[in-house]
């Protein structure tokens, strides 16, 4: 089985450095701009997006107008009160200052979710596609994905870590990785 991890095309949330987790933002033009197309996966792969429209964009971008599942528990964290804000707009927030001190995975945002949160929802639905043994191709979210890979793969790094950048990702197959550049080629590690 091969399983093909793939983080959304850039939005204007990212180019700002803002939280964007449910706030449904489409591609910026440079996003799309960037983003080419990938060598269609074998016959029978199932296409799986969160459902988020960034993602959805990412996907005919990248394979064209194929048929695809939605898996709303792949999408991002749910930043809650601080959802498209950033670090400068709340610095002062004392919320937010705690939210940032101490064990990050277990800590909430207000009105929002914990990392631990957002990764047993993930995981769930990662074993819920998986399950079947067909191949598939899941166009998400950095922390979705970064919360796969630092289950499957415990190589000693965090989470954070395992973030792709915009456009990029992992191909997953026979117990092994290999990094894509944003660009679409898969690189050496």
């Amino acid at each position: 089985m091969k399983i093909i991890l793939l983080r959304h095309g850039l939005t204007e949330a990212n180019e700002k450095h803002l939280y964007c987790g449910s706030t449904d933002l489409p591609l910026s033009p440079a996003g799309r701009a960037a983003l080419r197309r990938l060598e269609m996966p074998a016959p029978g792969t199932r296409f799986i997006t969160s459902g988020m429209r960034r993602c959805n964009e990412t996907l005919e971008a990248l394979f064209g107008a194929v048929a695809y599942e939605t898996e709303p528990d792949f999408r991002e964290i749910d930043f809650g009160d601080f959802e498209m804000k950033g670090y400068e707009t709340l610095r002062n927030d004392s919320a937010y200052r705690a939210w940032l001190t101490g064990d990050n995975e277990k800590n909430t945002p207000p009105h929002g979710e914990s990392g631990e949160e957002m990764t047993r929802r993930v995981l769930a639905a990662f074993a819920r596609v998986t399950e079947d043994g067909r191949d598939a191709v899941i166009v998400t979210h950095g922390g979705v994905i970064a919360a796969i890979m630092a289950r499957l793969f415990p190589e000693g790094k965090s989470r954070y870590e395992w973030q792709s950048p915009n456009g990029g990702g992992y191909v997953i197959e026979n117990g092994e990785y290999t990094p894509i550049s944003p660009c679409g080629s898969v690189k050496s590690r």
